[in-house]
């Protein structure tokens, strides 16, 4: 099993920037690909982003060219660069961890004023 801990949210003007963190301890080699889900009041948690263990990476077309995804083995951490953040980028932010396991993270806030 994998432990996730995300962290980095917080409140920001849009057009800001924030980093979110995923810290993952347990079985790390176990682990396939790592991904940034996020859901909205009101509304269904969806992928943002994705990473595989071999670097490849997806984006939700929404935000494409604005969130950045990246890993740092040695940390054990997988992060999401968030830039020119919009209202509507306002929601929990969950990671999740896939291998022989289905693992979530607790959540982490963002709110984007405008």
């Amino acid at each position: 099993q994998v432990q996730l801990v995300e962290s980095g949210g917080g409140l920001v003007q849009a057009g800001g920037s924030l980093r979110l963190s995923c810290e993952a301890s347990g079985s790390i080699s176990s682990i396939n690909t790592i991904s940034w889900h996020r859901q909205a009041p009101g509304k269904q948690r969806e992928l943002v982003a994705w990473i595989s263990s071999g670097e490849s990476t997806a984006y939700v077309e929404s935000v494409k060219g604005r969130f950045t995804i990246s890993r740092d083995n040695a940390k054990n951490t997988v992060y999401l660069q968030m830039n020119s953040l919009k209202p509507e980028d306002t929601a929990v932010y969950y990671c999740r961890a896939l291998g022989t396991f289905d693992s979530w993270g607790q959540g982490t806030q963002v709110t984007v004023s405008s």
